[in-house]
C-alpha cells in the first residue's frame, strides 16, 4: 500500500505517468507497505498466462526474494525509477523515505533493487554515471542503500507514519528495535534473488521499455 499522502499524476510525454506527494513527506516516513491485497505469482504462474497479461506482469511487477512476482494492486506500481531515488526498499517489505519529500515532488525507487530480469537503459541523471540498470545491482550497491537507510531509520519514530499499523508484530518490533539503535539493520542485500534468469517462453518483446526516464 502506497503512502495515503500521494497520488497519480501525468509526468510528461517520455515518463508518463507517476506518484506525486500531495503532502510533505519527512524523511524517515514509511512510504509502501507489502500489504494483503498485492498479489505473488511464481514463474510457472506467469508462465501459463497468455501474453496480454504477461504483458501487464512484465511491466507492473517487481521480483522478491524468493523469485516470485509481486503485483501491487494500488499507485504503487507506479513508481518510476531514478539513480538518486528518494524512497529506498528495506528487508521487511517496506520502503521508507531517505530524505524530505516536498508536496509535488514525485516518489521514486531506484530499479536495481527490484531483481529486475535483464537490464536496461536509462536516461542519464545529474550526478550520476549509470546508464545502464542490471539485474544484479543489489550486489554493486547493497552498501550505498544500506548506508541512506541507516540514516533515515533513527527518524521512523519521530514522524507520522500512517502505514505503520499495516506492518505484523514482528516487523513492527524489529523497526522499533533498529530506530532505537538496539538492533542491527537487516542489509538490503537480503532482497537479492540470487537466481534470477528470465522465464523460458515469455516473448521478451512484451517486456518492459528499454529505457527508463528518471523524473
Amino acid at each position: 500500500m502506497i503512502h495515503p499522502d500521494t497520488e497519480l499524476r501525468f509526468i510528461n510525454d517520455k515518463i508518463g505517468h507517476g506518484v506525486v506527494a500531495t503532502k510533505f513527506i519527512p524523511k524517515g516516513t514509511i512510504t509502501w507497505v507489502l500489504d494483503k491485497l498485492d498479489r505473488v505469482f511464481t514463474p510457472d504462474q506467469i508462465r501459463q498466462m497468455d501474453k496480454m497479461y504477461q504483458e501487464v506482469m512484465d511491466k507492473y511487477t517487481y521480483r522478491n526474494p524468493e523469485g516470485n512476482y509481486v503485483f501491487c494492486w494500488d499507485n504503487a506500481r507506479f513508481i518510476n525509477h531514478s539513480a538518486n531515488a528518494n524512497c529506498i526498499t528495506t528487508a521487511y517489505e517496506f520502503e521508507i523515505a531517505i530524505r524530505d519529500i516536498q508536496p509535488g515532488e514525485e516518489l521514486t525507487d531506484d530499479y536495481g533493487y527490484l531483481n529486475l530480469d535483464e537490464p536496461f537503459e536509462v536516461v542519464p541523471e545529474p550526478g550520476s554515471n549509470r546508464n545502464v540498470v542490471y539485474p544484479d545491482d543489489l550486489l554493486r550497491y547493497y552498501p550505498v542503500w544500506d548506508e541512506k537507510l541507516l540514516n533515515a531509520f533513527p527518524n521512523l519514530l519521530q514522524v507520522n507514519q500512517p502505514l505503520f499499523h499495516i506492518l505484523n508484530k514482528t516487523v513492527q518490533q524489529k523497526a522499533t528495535s533498529i530506530a532505537r539503535g538496539e538492533k542491527k539493520m537487516d542489509s538490503i542485500l537480503n532482497c537479492y534473488y540470487k537466481n534470477g534468469t528470465v522465464i523460458e517462453g515469455m516473448d521478451v518483446s512484451l517486456r518492459s521499455p528499454k529505457i527508463a526516464y528518471p523524473y
